[in-house]
């Protein structure tokens, strides 16, 4: 999380343009209660310009209540909210330099594509030789040109979002607010749906706060990812960052599969630590960024599914025998269930090789744990 502090300066002119500033949103300690239940705890989150940034996490963990209070829907308890350096307080959800995107679609039934794109332009005012123009140019960009005479109702699911899209970009805001807005869609059309909203955000250049709890959405579209949980923020950082060294059992456990190992420290040194596991013992080099590990004689490791080497040409430290009690064929990979005495272990291995050896639940088999691939936990 970044904070920055705000020098004093003397008040400009009122005819002189307000400095830009590096952050498009900015909440500071926002507390969000509802009754007992504090739904925000003190979050502190800076929003860069320009970034496409996501919250991700389970239901109930704060982020639509975040999203809404960055709107204007809702207030915070305490706190502060600011978009453009600007403090939000007293300021209505219509005046704030932001459009949402809702998971609903919330399009006027009676009115056609068209009218519903720029309902918002026409409620501002805009007169008719600046409308045009603007509407051909978003409804180009989301691909729904050819659809501006039909109503929502002859529409498919993807063909709704796009309009919806299409309404809330072209008042052109500071900051668009997406609250899952592919939820409703099939697999495939999310997928679709990804890649075109990713494009068209690098296009505008508009600050996108996305809030989702599908991973792989975080991951493949991100700049940064807030992960949330029990109205606070887990973790955040690059989507590599976060998935390849997660900081936290809940991030490693909710950002993709993970197995978690724990045990005691048997040694330390300079650049690494020994962990005596339910496996043996474990040698985990964290990396140059961490500088020691956590001086807990009981440590959890985790590594990630797709790091663990299943008869690997040379036994090296790190390895164990294993028995393979299930298998699961996904497609493009295979995912190993394993049994290492009191252990469970998840493999997953891609099926790109003619000449990879065929495994049978029941083989007994040697896992190797790269020291490189597991991860000290900080709780």
């Amino acid at each position: 999380m970044e904070v920055t502090a705000k020098p004093a300066t003397a008040q400009a002119p009122k005819d002189e343009p307000k400095a830009p500033t590096s952050f498009a949103v900015e909440l500071d300690h926002v507390v969000r209660r509802f009754g007992q239940v504090q739904a925000l705890s003190a979050v502190c989150l800076s929003v860069r310009s320009g970034e496409f940034f996501s919250l991700l996490g389970p239901s109930g963990c704060g982020k639509s209540t975040l999203l809404r209070l960055i709107a204007g829907l809702d207030l915070p308890d305490e706190g502060t909210v600011r978009i453009d350096g600007a403090d939000m307080r007293g300021v209505p959800a219509h005046k704030r330099p932001v459009n949402t995107v809702f998971q609903s679609y919330a399009l006027f039934p009676h009115m056609s594509v068209f009218d519903n794109v720029v309902f918002g332009l026409r409620m501002n005012r805009i007169p008719p030789a600046d409308l045009l123009p603007r509407a051909r140019r978003v409804m180009d960009m989301v691909e729904i040109a050819p659809l501006a005479g039909r109503r929502p109702a002859q529409l498919s699911g993807g063909q709704k979002q796009r309009v919806a899209l299409a309404r809330a970009i072209i008042n052109e805001p500071r900051v668009l607010l997406l609250d899952e807005p592919l939820g409703a869609l099939d697999l495939q059309l999310r997928k679709q749906l990804r890649a075109a909203l990713h494009g068209l955000q690098r296009r505008l250049g508009i600050t996108f706060i996305y809030v989702t709890h599908d991973q792989e959405e975080a991951l493949t579209m991100s700049d940064r990812i807030a992960v949330m949980n029990l109205g606070r923020i887990e973790q955040l950082g690059a989507p590599k960052e976060s998935y390849e060294r997660p900081r936290t059992r809940f991030t490693a456990q909710f950002l993709g599969a993970c197995n978690l190992l724990e045990g005691n420290v048997q040694s330390r040194g300079e650049s690494f630590v020994s962990v005596h596991t339910a496996v043996g013992v474990l040698k985990v080099v964290p990396p140059s960024e961490q500088q020691a590990s956590p001086q807990r004689e009981r440590l959890t490791l985790a590594i990630r599914p797709e790091k663990v080497v299943l008869n690997p040409a040379d036994v090296d430290a790190n390895c164990l025998r294993a028995r393979v009690e299930d298998i699961v064929y996904n497609g493009a990979e295979t995912q190993y269930i394993l049994r290492a005495g009191s252990q469970s272990l998840r493999a997953c291995l891609m099926n790109a090789s003619s000449t990879q050896r065929t495994l049978r639940v029941g083989d007994e088999i040697t896992a190797h744990l790269p020291a490189a691939g597991l991860i000290l936990l900080e709780d």
